[in-house]
């Protein structure tokens, strides 16, 4: 990897998608002030770096490090996350461009192939899982945003396990949180793990659709 040449892709990928220099670090979730050095020279393109641009602009990783195939072409190798890849055509964890938090969204908007930006293998995480970006700070420390998670869908919902996070799909909200047992069978309680947050009450008829947290995936926004 010739950084020069890495930082003239980036520079190309900024033009592609008409986004400023600090746009572009917001888009992809790194820190506008290191990145503006590493743009300059300053400091090294980080692998972490390389990563977030993979996972958050749905670029090639072997197109962006080395100038190999086509930054969006349909052949390039979906590289995310410093992960093994996959094809399309072979077994993966699908990786969503979309923020599981933000704006109403019915569950076939949410999960539509357009979206997929690439495939994982990880070990640990289920193969029926699909990999989407949290924001916000409700669920802090434990997911914090700009953080992954790997989700799956659940079919039954009279079964719960109290006490673990969930997705949430409301009418008009998208929300990650715990789930807590309301004294009244038809109320659930909704709990964030920062404390400056209320619990919220709803009915449990008001749940669209849930989706268990399986897994979470710390993305390092220090790099």
């Amino acid at each position: 990897m010739i950084e020069s040449d890495v930082i003239a892709r980036i520079k190309y990928l900024m033009s592609e998608m008409r986004l400023r220099q600090s746009a572009f670090a917001s888009r992809i979730g790194t820190d506008v002030s290191n990145f503006s050095k590493q743009m300059n020279g300053k400091l090294p393109i980080s692998e972490g770096l390389i990563n977030k641009i993979v996972v958050n602009a749905g670029v090639s990783k072997s197109w962006l490090t080395n100038g190999e195939g086509l930054p969006f072409g349909k052949n390039a190798q979906p590289d995310t996350v410093g992960a093994e890849t996959a094809s399309e055509h072979e077994a993966g964890i699908p990786v969503y461009d979309i923020d599981v938090t933000a704006g109403p969204a019915s569950r076939e908007m949410i999960f539509a192939d357009d979206r997929i930006v690439g495939y994982v293998n990880v070990p640990g995480i289920s193969p029926d899982c699909r990999i989407v970006k949290v924001s916000g700070d409700s669920m802090e420390p434990v997911i914090n945003n700009g953080d992954y998670i790997a989700v799956r869908e659940v079919t039954d919902t009279s079964i719960l396990y109290w006490g673990q996070i969930y997705v949430v799909l409301l009418d008009d909200y998208r929300m990650v949180k715990y789930l807590r047992k309301h004294p009244d069978s038809g109320q659930i309680v909704l709990r964030s793990a920062n404390p400056s947050y209320d619990d919220i009450e709803l009915p449990r008829q008001a749940i669209r659709k849930l989706f268990f947290v399986n897994n979470i995936i710390h993305i390092d926004t220090r790099m």
